[in-house]
């Protein structure tokens, strides 16, 4: 059973907010771009030689995010379960937007894949098919952020690094990289298949 109506908690602060970080349900600016910041930290600098899927990417945020930094990778395809964030990232970014469920769809294929936000609503079981499914489907890395620690929450979700690890051991990951300390209750993880230039 999923914590959360996913629609509803999304369209509800679209409602409210518009089109800004708070309509996708983040605190602030601020602290949306500094978990972007986190997330690329763990990718490769050149990212202009990789093809890259945004899993969950709202109204394409972190595709704004990355052109200003100079991060844009060769191809970056959006994928989220809303019509209505499917049109605001197309609108936005002008890139290819696809609409799925990542928990059981077919994904594209790309280099890497990331995910900012989306698996901090799911219950346990969703977050173990969208993390196998993004790792599944991309070939050198995922990169994700997850509410950290041991709490529980009815909205919600919080992920230990024990959690996060049998997760990576069941997947056959190859290299773990926790990244911990820039924002309270929160860590960014990348699970690698193989090294990249």
């Amino acid at each position: 059973m999923p914590k959360i109506n996913n629609e509803k908690f999304y369209t509800s602060a679209i409602e409210m907010y518009g089109t800004s970080p708070k309509g996708v349900n983040w605190n602030s600016k601020e602290s949306q771009e500094t978990r972007f910041h986190a997330l690329l930290s763990l990718l490769p600098k050149n990212l202009n030689k990789y093809s890259l899927s945004d899993a969950g990417c709202g109204f394409g945020d972190l595709y704004t995010y990355m052109s200003k930094k100079d991060r844009l990778p060769k191809e970056y395809i959006g994928i989220d379960t809303l019509e209505d964030m499917y049109s605001i990232a197309s609108n936005k970014t002008g890139c290819e937007i696809i609409i799925a469920d990542i928990c059981k769809d077919t994904l594209p294929h790309t280099d890497f894949y990331l995910c900012s936000g989306a698996l901090n609503v799911l219950n346990e079981f969703e977050t173990h098919l969208f993390i196998s499914n993004c790792f599944s489907t991309c070939k050198y890395g995922f990169v994700f952020n997850i509410l950290h620690g041991d709490k529980t929450s009815e909205t919600y979700n919080y992920f230990t690094k024990e959690k996060i690890e049998k997760i990576a051991k069941e997947l056959h990951v190859e290299k773990v990289v926790f990244k911990t300390g820039y924002l309270e209750n929160d860590i960014s993880v990348g699970f690698f298949k193989q090294e990249v230039s």
